[in-house]
């Protein structure tokens, strides 16, 4: 297509399957090229954004990172959509919990994603936009979740555009039975319906907010495989 190569993205069109699982940090997308993929063969390394094609059980999925925040993952997500073909992206990523019974290595199936976010400003509409998931992608994670006997939790996130923020208000989040806090899914789900395809968050609890539990960055990077294994049994 004309529009391939794109600014963020060196891959020719073809290069990127129809389903494409991401992550924010690319270090983690590699992690999962070299665990879940046959035969990879790397596409993108645009500003260190590392993207591969392979197989997985005989079905091609590319994997990649979209970095931090809803700004990043806006533009890869966007140039998948209307430039790839992409028909499907699941995020994979780490989010703080603020519910009682989340705690750190417990997954989280975004079904929504609440936002403090201006992103949706673009589409003018006129009133307040719920930003969901697709719901055959929910169903099926919420039955790998259950054969893979792993804990987890289906509700809402909020997609905050701040990660350090002076007042941000976790106890009212909370008060509305928000699970946790991340930055990217809320952009990926307008993204999605925008452009008339699927997509889904599935996000592994880091820290908690309530209770101070937390992780080291080389355990995000590379422990955090559970919700990978549910996001490949989706493709």
């Amino acid at each position: 297509m004309a529009n391939t190569p794109t600014p963020h993205i060196g891959a020719q069109f073809g290069e990127i399957a129809e389903t494409v699982i991401m992550a924010g940090d690319p270090l983690r997308a590699k992690l999962m090229a070299e665990k879940f993929l046959e035969n990879p063969v790397q596409f993108n390394n645009v500003r260190g954004m590392l993207g591969f094609t392979g197989t997985h059980k005989g079905k091609r999925v590319s994997v990649m990172g979209h970095g931090m925040g809803m700004p990043s993952i806006g533009i890869y997500t966007y140039e998948l959509y209307n430039f790839y073909g992409v028909k499907t992206i699941i995020r994979v990523g780490s989010a703080g919990s603020i519910n009682h019974d989340l705690h750190v290595g417990d997954l989280v199936v975004a079904m929504g994603a609440c936002t403090n976010s201006n992103y949706v400003a673009q589409f003018e509409l006129p009133g307040q936009y719920a930003p969901i998931a697709t719901f055959d992608l929910v169903r099926k994670a919420v039955e790998s979740c259950e054969k893979f006997g792993f804990n987890y939790k289906v509700g809402n996130v909020v997609s905050s555009d701040m990660f350090y923020c002076e007042n941000a208000h976790n106890d009212k989040w909370m008060n509305m039975g928000v699970l946790a806090v991340e930055m990217e899914v809320a952009a990926l789900y307008m993204n999605a319906a925008r452009s008339g395809n699927r997509a889904l968050g599935i996000l592994t609890v880091s820290d908690h907010i309530l209770t101070g539990e937390v992780t080291t960055a080389e355990e995000r990077q590379n422990s955090f495989t559970n919700m990978m294994e549910v996001a490949f049994s989706l493709v």
